[in-house]
């Protein structure tokens, strides 16, 4: 007899076929296993004092391979090391030298999977941070290349039992469609059983005089066509209900499809049951309806929370699959059709117009411009020269470009924008912890009104009893509830990513309705920090306008200092042409330059009186051995879209400070310029960070706005922080959104979408809200039968859906 007790492996839980057993001591207890890969993953387990994870995962049936016995990279995962891959997969993170990497899971089944790996990854030499997302499956790791590498993260992952490869943005697209498909098929089953089934029960529903065979044949083909609803369809409720009864313990809180669930299954039981007994109702007709329901309202949810999602991604469905690369540049420019995969740092690209440009990297050859709106939110072509940067899933317009690779995988532009977005995810808003901590509680309550109510039924009318039981099970589902605050955040945080703003924290669109006071940076965010050549004064008797430009600018040619750029960009402007030097230029380090008898820099150097002008961003003087040609007088140019801004503050009743480092004089006339009332000049960062301090004493929820770099106590202080700037570089000031358009109109918009988030998540509340009052007591009343309690759960979580997939055309 003991001979046909069956041995089960200790790790993977699969049966231990005769002479496969492998015995190993772990904590003193002798534990059995099916092959030494489950014995070396569970050495490792025990090793590192994470036992408890058997205690709490989910069951697995998976062999892992032998090879994971030893501590030995296999040979299949070497190449991830390779300078080339690595740089791909990982971009540089913070000052101390770390690479961020993100990795796609595999077999991660429950939050026991999620714990044992993020566990087991940080007790790794060099592992700094590992944050794991069990919703997208991916985990975010910072890592010291001097001390682990790439492959190494891998095989660790792949030695606890599951599977890791790096994410890359277009294997997510891949993600989404194959899970929309699938969701998609679980659908149309469900459609096609309940309009079969709803077809066998109709002689039901009109009373139709049918003999007993035939009645008895309608209903086993109706439960026959139920069986693959219940089992395929409605399988993936059934499994979350399950994990979350698993977890219940840790978490103390049932989600939402554990009252389906046992809905769903009480429904399926009592039916099957009367249907043997040959009286009752037989439910099917509910179940299967209630099921196609459900899952038409998660189709249209899921399309929702994909398209909100979709900000980063929409970018990198726009990169090629091939691409054209010249391997012999400048030698020759034949090209040669490869993909874009297979492409390296260093190499040579060819872009034609109208086609996307596949890397990032630097313009060598002919000139162009591109369209960058997918990536910073403007739709103005962007103009670029030879040694300017192209990034990633921009479209060329112009001219066929040359450029040499600098960046590809997750270390481009694009990969930076969808790791800022998958670290939003990774953070939950207030709202939506706290939406979805009352749903867990309402689930509870639930299930004690429906057991309550049936109970009361069985005393007085016990043929109504479970029916009651399954109809207040179905109608006071909370998925609209859970749904109310999410699906609204999300939609307006995809709207405002398609605005070329990047949510970095989830906290922000709730935080902007809070908002009483904007403060702003003013060089680099109020203004572009780019001067602009004014007005040309002191111009000698003799001299023109153009005459004294034309003579700087010929001196100017070549120099790279703004005020130079900006003389440059004057005659260039004016369709004019620099003089003819006969005399080289010279320049003098932090004066000026000469050039023969001509001088152009400082008034000191100069020897003049300077005249400060209000709101200057400098000048420069123009001079010869006879004395002053001319000064030239600049000012910094304001930011596009500040109005906008500012009337949007303005009409919500927040304050606007403007606080600077700049000189006080300067600041004064900027505020008064642009109309802030409030203003504070040469302040230091440390004055900065007091200031926004003060006003939070003060009773304040302050919004700052700054460059990133030099804002960076402003930024960390602040209640809300947006940085402006150019992307992923910007998250380690600490903001909590980043603007990658140089307008700031797309904040504007920001404001108003925060607002009518508000409004939208109210709307949904007030609707789920209605929704429970009404539809609860119907079904304890028994006034509700179970399908139509299901109709009306899938349509109230429909119109949440729908009324929040309203701010994607905001």
């Amino acid at each position: 007899m003991n001979n046909s007790i069956k041995l089960t492996c200790y790790h993977c839980l699969s049966a231990i076929l005769p002479g496969e057993l492998i015995e190993a001591e772990l904590g003193g207890v002798q534990h059995q296993f099916c092959c030494p890969g489950c014995m070396a993953i569970a050495q490792t387990i025990h090793g590192e004092g994470l036992e408890v994870f058997y205690a709490r995962r989910a069951q697995s049936s998976d062999k892992p391979a032998a090879y994971l016995a030893g501590n030995e990279i296999p040979e299949r995962l070497r190449p991830y090391d390779d300078p080339s891959l690595r740089g791909r997969f990982t971009r540089p993170y913070g000052d101390a030298g770390e690479l961020e990497t993100t990795l796609r899971l595999e077999k991660i089944r429950c939050a026991a999977c999620v714990w044992l790996c993020e566990q087991h990854l940080r007790r790794l030499i060099g592992v700094k941070d590992v944050q794991i997302n069990y919703v997208t499956q991916k985990v975010i790791v910072h890592f010291l290349p001097e001390q682990t590498s790439l492959a190494r993260l891998l095989f660790e992952i792949e030695r606890i039992g599951y599977e890791a490869w790096p994410f890359e943005p277009s294997l997510s697209l891949d993600r989404a469609k194959r899970e929309r498909r699938q969701l998609l098929t679980r659908l149309g089953v469900a459609l096609l059983g309940m309009m079969q089934v709803m077809m066998y029960a109709w002689p039901t529903y009109v009373g139709a005089d049918i003999t007993p065979e035939f009645e008895v044949l309608l209903g086993w083909t109706s439960w026959a066509l139920t069986v693959p609803v219940m089992v395929y369809s409605a399988g993936p409720i059934f499994q979350a209900a399950w994990r979350s009864i698993q977890t219940f313990k840790q978490t103390r809180m049932l989600g939402m499809d554990v009252p389906i669930a046992l809905a769903l299954g009480l429904a399926f039981i009592a039916g099957t049951i009367n249907l043997i007994k040959g009286s009752g109702q037989s439910y099917f007709d509910s179940i299967t309806m209630f099921v196609a329901f459900i899952l038409a309202a998660r189709y249209v949810e899921l399309l929702a929370r994909q398209d909100a999602q979709g900000g980063a991604e929409a970018l990198a469905k726009q990169l090629p699959a091939t691409c054209d690369r010249l391997p012999h540049y400048p030698a020759s420019q034949d090209f040669e059709i490869v993909p874009v995969v297979n492409c390296n740092p260093g190499e040579v690209l060819r872009v034609s117009p109208g086609e996307v440009v596949p890397a990032d990297g630097i313009l060598i050859e002919n000139v162009s411009a591109l369209d960058e709106s997918l990536l910073t939110g403007e739709a103005k072509p962007v103009e670029k020269k030879i040694g300017d940067r192209v990034y990633a899933g921009t479209h060329n317009i112009l001219n066929p470009l040359i450029m040499r690779i600098d960046a590809v995988g997750q270390s481009t532009r694009i990969a930076g924008i969808a790791s800022l977005l998958d670290q939003a995810l990774l953070a939950k808003p207030v709202m939506v912890s706290l939406a979805e901590k009352w749903a867990a509680y309402f689930v509870a309550f639930l299930l004690l009104s429906a057991f309550i109510s049936s109970a009361i039924w069985l005393y007085f009318d016990p043929s109504q009893a479970w029916t009651v039981l399954v109809s207040v099970l179905v109608a006071s589902c909370p998925c609209a509830l859970s749904l109310a605050v999410p699906t609204a955040m999300a939609a307006a945080q995809g709207a405002v990513t398609k605005l070329g703003v990047l949510i970095v924290r989830g906290h922000v669109m709730e935080g902007l309705v809070k908002a009483s006071d904007l403060v702003l940076d003013k060089t680099g965010t109020l203004t572009m920090g780019q001067p602009e050549l004014q007005e040309i004064i002191n111009l000698r008797q003799g001299y023109s306008r153009e005459d004294a430009l034309a003579l700087a600018a010929a001196m100017e040619a070549g120099q790279r200092h703004p005020l130079a750029l900006s003389i440059l960009r004057a005659i260039e402007l004016e369709n004019s042409n620099p003089v003819l030097l006969s005399n080289p230029v010279t320049n003098e380090m932090g004066k000026g330059l000469s050039c023969g008898s001509y001088r152009l820099g400082s008034a000191v150097w100069l020897g003049l009186e300077r005249n400060t002008h209000d709101g200057q961003y400098g000048q420069v003087h123009l001079a010869d051995e006879h004395g002053l040609i001319a000064s030239f007088i600049f000012l910094d140019t304001p930011r596009v879209g500040l109005q906008h801004l500012l009337r949007a503050a303005q009409a919500r009743n927040i304050t606007v400070h403007l606080v600077s480092g700049d000189d006080p004089a300067t600041v004064a006339w900027w505020a008064n310029h642009v109309g802030i009332q409030h203003y504070r000049g040469a302040c230091t960062p440390e004055d900065k960070y007091e200031y926004i301090e003060r006003l939070q004493k003060e009773g304040r929820f302050v919004w700052a706005i700054g460059d990133g770099v030099n804002d960076a106590p402003l930024l960390a202080r602040a209640n809300i922080s947006i940085a402006v700037g150019a992307g992923a570089p910007l998250a380690a000031a600490g903001a909590d959104a980043i603007l990658t358009a140089s307008s700031l109109e797309p904040l504007a918009k920001t404001l108003a979408l925060a607002d009518k988030a508000q409004v939208i998540i109210k709307e949904n509340l007030l609707w789920a809200l209605v929704y429970n009052l009404l539809a609860i007591p119907a079904a304890m009343l028994g006034l509700v039968n179970p399908w139509i309690a299901g109709i009306g759960m899938s349509l109230s979580s429909l119109a949440v859906t729908l009324n929040a997939w309203r701010l994607r055309k905001a």
